[in-house]
């Protein structure tokens, strides 16, 4: 059967090499859109000026990756992404650029303005037939606040996918849409389909006992000062038994904080322990909080489950659009299970990046996978 998605995956060395291969493997009549997710180490610029040659008059968007996922697997330096046929898909996009200056209104007028777009194209702006895929700044300590604003704003639509990434350097993040890439920046894809899609959110988390309340914090800058009263790094060490000298990226990856929500996990997920004690985290926190500390169990156990039930309700999908926690990339990367994880992956035609965080129906999180499934409306060969 004809497919109206086609994905490809890069690992050239060069920006315009990469392109080039990536232009081959996804070019289609008529595309409504190409989404990309690239190295940060690629020269940005140049992988703009190609892309604006190569897909001329094509909605574009991209940004830079903490690994990117497709074909080829979980790399480390490529470019992946797909294309959409117009034939299947109606597709608004825009940008919010100047994040640190964003308020409620700015992203409603965006919402409004997506909405139009896609209706004049002759899209159904509702939650059966439609979703809206965003890539964030990953330094931009925004995404709550945007995310909250544009999940309001869309309603029912959900929200989905996740924050750009800067490699393990966390030095700057890109977002790629009209022709350029910039931080400080946010896209986002309002796409309609007729074709059947399911959202996939999935972690491997389990929470200890203990409670820990978040006695000081600097919400803001993401940061926890005190636990319990005493310092942050300390009292997180002590739960775990060891000394703060002793704390690794590791340790943070296999024991993040957790918050409980209807008995579910939320992971907030800790970047370093800074030099006065305190810890500095990937995602929202506050004064007064509640967390327990949480332990990775069964990543590839929860994924295998999560695709079974995709394969089951709308057959092996056309593609997986997805976001993957950083950490969740370092678990796997050290887990006897990886070669399953990456034949899972490659089964169920995912493509995305690794992320410094997730978004999900409008929540900011960390040390999860998220994404949506398309079908095909029929049998994939």
């Amino acid at each position: 059967m004809q497919l109206s998605i086609r994905r490809a995956q890069s690992c050239a060395e060069g920006a315009r090499e990469a392109v080039e291969a990536f232009h081959a493997g996804v070019a289609q009549a008529k595309m409504a859109l190409v989404v990309f997710f690239c190295a940060s180490d690629y020269d940005l610029d140049a992988i703009a000026a190609e892309m604006r040659q190569r897909f001329a008059g094509v909605p574009v968007i991209g940004c830079t990756t903490a690994g990117e996922i497709g074909p080829a697997g979980y790399c480390e330096h490529s470019l992946s992404g797909a294309s959409f046929a117009a034939a299947d898909f109606r597709v608004a996009c825009g940008c919010l650029d100047e994040l640190h200056a964003a308020t409620p209104s700015r992203c409603q007028a965006l919402t409004s303005t997506l909405m139009r777009q896609l209706e004049r194209q002759g899209g159904t702006a509702d939650e059966n037939h439609c979703f809206a895929w965003t890539m964030i700044d990953g330094l931009s300590v925004r995404e709550e606040s945007i995310v909250r604003f544009m999940q309001s704003a869309f309603g029912n639509i959900p929200l989905l996918g996740g924050s750009a990434g800067d490699g393990g350097r966390f030095g700057r993040t890109a977002i790629y849409c009209d022709g350029y890439f910039r931080s400080d920046r946010a896209v986002f894809a309002l796409i309609a389909t007729d074709l059947p899609f399911r959202l996939i959110k999935t972690q491997g988390i389990e929470a200890t006992e203990e409670r820990l309340v978040v006695t000081e914090a600097l919400p803001e800058q993401r940061i926890v000062k005190e636990i319990n009263g005493l310092p942050a790094a300390g009292e997180y060490a002590r739960v775990l038994d060891t000394a703060v000298s002793r704390l690794t990226d590791e340790i943070f990856m296999q024991h993040p904080l957790v918050a409980m929500i209807n008995g579910v996990c939320y992971a907030r997920s800790i970047q370093r322990v800074n030099a006065d004690g305190s810890l500095q985290l990937y995602c929202a926190i506050d004064n007064g909080l509640v967390l327990r500390v949480g332990r990775c169990a069964g990543l590839a156990d929860n994924l295998d489950s999560e695709l079974a039930a995709i394969d089951a309700d709308i057959g092996t999908p056309q593609i997986i659009l997805a976001g993957d926690c950083v950490h969740r990339k370092l678990e796997m990367a050290c887990s006897p299970d990886r070669q399953r994880v990456e034949e899972l992956l490659q089964r169920h035609h995912v493509t995305g990046f690794g992320t410094y965080g997730e978004q999900y129906r409008g929540i900011h999180i960390n040390q999860t996978f998220v994404g949506v499934a398309i079908g095909s409306g029929g049998t994939l060969p």
